[in-house]
Formats: structure tokens, sequence, C-alpha cells
């Protein structure tokens, strides 16, 4: 079971919090990726909040905005203890992975997306957890980065 208790819900952009959609917009802006967004297959946004655990676990938020379109992969997180910030990749660039099939699921037990490769704001490769809750509309926005993924790649 996760250390964490998760809320994914699809979203309009403009409905993401506040911070994570200035982020996001701010991310595009700085690395002139141009109007990526209006191309967007699917927005949701995730809520994470830490279980705590024991005597010394502490309470933390974590929010999270994924956008996904044919061509890109646009996140940004923000949170209790957490830097705001957002960053993006190509599909072209990337790798994606069910987390739940991953190696460190075994060891940390969670949901969402391994992503890996060569992200837009990175000089060398890099991965990324990208968070989900296990419901219909994480499958969903899954399901849709893979498809973007592999047909990146044809």
């Amino acid at each position: 079971m996760s250390d964490w208790k998760r809320t994914t819900n699809e979203v309009g952009f403009k409905n993401l919090r506040p911070e994570l959609s200035q982020a996001i917009n701010e991310h595009i802006e700085k690395y002139s990726l141009g109007d990526i967004l209006s191309a967007a297959l699917m927005c949701v946004q995730t809520d994470s909040e830490k279980i705590k655990k024991g005597l010394f676990g502490g309470a933390e938020e974590v929010y999270a905005g994924v956008v996904v379109t044919s061509r890109w992969l646009v996140w940004a997180t923000s949170g209790t203890k957490t830097h705001t910030s957002a960053a993006s990749a190509q599909w072209s660039d990337v790798t994606v992975q069910d987390y739940a099939q991953s190696s460190f699921a075994k060891m940390i037990p969670d949901s969402g997306l391994n992503v890996s490769g060569r992200f837009t704001d990175a000089s060398e490769n890099g991965l990324v957890f990208i968070a989900l809750e296990e419901n219909a509309v994480g499958a969903r926005c899954k399901e849709i980065a893979f498809k973007a993924a592999q047909d990146a790649k044809k």
C-alpha cells in the first residue's frame, strides 16, 4: 500500500490549481514551445496527501497537473513541502512505463507513470515519477500517454 492517498480528476487546463497552470505557462514561454496546449488530449490534476505513519510522520500535500498532447507531455508540481516547478518532454525523446510494472513498485508501492529520457529543460537524460490515482481517470491518462508515446515513435 502506498504512503500516499491520491485523487486524480480530469480537468480543463484553466481549472488546474493556479500555481500549476502558471508554472506550466511560464515553462512553455521560457522554452519557446509555442501553442502546445491547444492540442491537449487530456489534462488531469492529482492531489496527494501523505498518510501519517508513526510518531514522526509529518503531514504533506503535493499537487500535480499533467497535460498530454499527441507530441508533448507537460507537467507541474507544487505542495506544502515542494517548490512549484514545471517540466516537459516530447514523446519522441522519452519512454513511459506504468510504475506498477517497474522494479521500484516492489519496494515502494504506488500508482502512476515513470517517464525516462530527455526532458526539455535538461541536458542529460532523467527519470520522473508522475503520480496518478488508481481510478478510471488515472487509467485513461496512462492509456492516452502510452498511445501518444507509441505513436511518436512511428
